[in-house]
């Protein structure tokens, strides 16, 4: 038997639809964001980093890197089995009070990273219900749909965003079985957000719970932080808020906030939790320490929304298609998957410019696109350089341009 044929010929589909992932080595300086060092075929050289999702840079602010040194100096840095066995650190139970006060909820558990606590918490939650209908918006992340699967629950697909649709299953679903609408906040690609409130009251009217995945808007909307429901005054209607550490905290991690009673059965019962490795007390203290300095500082959004406004106003006046949206992603749209990898490769070899192409199965085939996410440390002068290098990249590409407006 030639087992290694199948995964050769796993490999060359890949290669055939223009999917196969290369991986680029990249050195960021903490000093220096977001420029960083590619270590390429030729050498090293000097790029900017473009396609972050350490939206805030937090992963390089001294109060989060402090926070870490220390606590490893003195912790060790790593957790020594999981927390059934080894103990739960101090840092941990600080960090989980914490991103429960953040979201409004009675208690939080913090998972190993934001896919395990999605997939393994609606799992679990899902198992607990006799009966349960999982209602899933059809633009839910991976994580989100394997937990789904994994439940082993009844699953109905809304059209995304379609409150009329999502409506229509909860109808028929009847008021007495058990109902989980399960839906994002920030859509991660297209950077659009979700009608929370009119989520929330057809869930109401006709008795589901709420499962939100805040993961791509924790410590950049809301007041203190407390992603896009807390920007819209949604918290408390909402029944499971999940998000991550590893993203506008800069971290590493992902939680689940609710009612103690929920947060309990799942800490009891999900596989996914009670079988690995907990956090490691240096990134538990380091993201304890992201969560306190955005929940006090408006600092970093405040800046950061400015200069995603000011990236997305000079790329769409030099013509560049530039899908509209609210948030702080700026999808510039291809569709092309070899196109797409042809103007991420020459952005980085011709103008030290990295940011990665986005393809199937992340997108749906013919809307393949640059995903380029500004943050506080992006200045205007590297938002003209942007500018410049992707206008280059699409003429020597023969990219269609929009049209142009006044800059």
């Amino acid at each position: 038997m030639n087992y290694d044929r199948y995964f050769e010929d796993a490999l060359a589909a890949l290669k055939r639809e223009r999917r196969y992932r290369v991986f680029i080595t990249i050195e960021h300086d903490t000093s220096r964001f977001p420029r960083a060092s590619w270590h390429g075929p030729h050498g090293t050289r000097d790029v900017t980093v473009w396609c972050t999702n350490d939206y805030l840079g937090m992963g390089r602010h001294k109060v989060v890197t402090e926070a870490m040194a220390a606590s490893a100096g003195r912790m060790g840095v790593g957790a020594g089995g999981t927390r059934n066995i080894a103990g739960t650190s101090k840092p941990i139970v600080d960090l989980e009070a914490a991103l429960a006060r953040l979201h409004g909820k009675q208690a939080a558990l913090v998972f190993t990273s934001g896919y395990v606590s999605n997939e393994t918490g609606i799992a679990t939650i899902a198992k607990l219900l006799p009966d349960c209908l999982l209602i899933s918006d059809e633009m839910n992340h991976n994580s989100m749909i394997e937990g789904v699967r994994r439940s082993g629950s009844d699953k109905r697909i809304f059209r995304h965003n379609d409150l009329v649709h999502l409506e229509e299953i909860l109808k028929a679903a009847g008021s007495e079985r058990p109902k989980i609408i399960i839906f994002e906040s920030v859509y991660s690609m297209d950077g659009d957000v979700s009608p929370i409130h009119g989520i929330c009251d057809l869930a109401k009217r006709y008795g589901a719970m709420t499962y939100l995945d805040e993961v791509h808007a924790v410590g950049l909307y809301g007041a203190h932080g407390g992603g896009y429901a807390e920007e819209v005054g949604a918290m408390e209607r909402l029944d499971v808020i999940e998000a991550t550490l590893a993203k506008g905290f800069g971290c590493l991690g992902g939680y689940l906030a609710a009612k103690e009673a929920i947060i309990d059965a799942v800490r009891s019962h999900a596989p996914g939790f009670i079988f690995t490795t907990a956090l490691p007390p240096p990134v538990a203290a380091a993201a304890l320490a992201a969560v306190e300095h955005l929940s006090a500082s408006d600092t970093e959004r405040a800046r950061q929304r400015t200069q995603v406004a000011r990236t997305k106003a000079r790329l769409e006046a030099v013509g560049l298609p530039v899908l509209a949206n609210n948030t702080h992603i700026v999808p510039v749209m291809v569709g092309d998957p070899q196109l797409a990898k042809a103007a991420s490769d020459m952005l980085l070899e011709d103008h030290g410019i990295y940011v990665q192409p986005i393809n199937y199965p992340t997108v749906p085939r013919g809307t393949e696109r640059l995903r380029i996410t500004p943050t506080p440390y992006h200045s205007d002068d590297l938002i003209e350089e942007l500018s410049d290098a992707l206008l280059a990249t699409w003429r020597a590409l023969g990219l269609s341009l929009a049209a142009r407006r006044a800059a």
